[in-house]
């Protein structure tokens, strides 16, 4: 059997509320448009031709009726340039309310690695690459 020729293409969010979450996406660094916020579909084009796209549940459930809502059953990673700028997003991505879920620390596996959730319940890590020890 021979493999399946797909690349990926797009990350979707299903949201309950596109302009609460497209103003946490926004405080991260995410290009997406000011007048986005009312639109039942947004799509952000990231590096390297990958798409993240945010539809409402209205919009989900117009063509899949039977549509329930989860939580957090998506992860997202934001790179930053080192550990000092983890614990800056993570401090300004809490001080404007949203949900810090693990603190940041010295990740075992070498990252300064910490976790927010987004108005959907979403995870997404906040991590950049620990110096090497000597």
């Amino acid at each position: 059997m021979s493999s399946i020729q797909a690349k990926l293409d797009v990350v979707g969010i299903v949201t309950a509320d596109m302009g609460k979450t497209l103003a946490f996406y926004r405080l991260l660094g995410l290009a997406v448009p000011a007048d986005a916020d009312s639109q039942p579909h947004v799509e952000v084009a990231l590096p390297g031709g990958l798409r993240l796209a945010f539809d409402t549940q209205q919009t989900i459930r117009s063509f899949h009726p039977g549509w329930r809502p989860g939580t957090g059953q998506l992860s997202l990673a934001f790179r930053l340039p080192d550990a000092v700028a983890v614990d800056a997003a993570y401090a300004q991505v809490t001080a404007a309310g949203y949900h810090g879920e693990l603190a940041p620390f010295d990740a075992f596996w070498g990252q300064r690695y910490a976790m927010v959730r987004d108005p959907d319940g979403n995870g997404v890590a906040l991590f950049a690459p620990l110096p090497a020890s000597s």
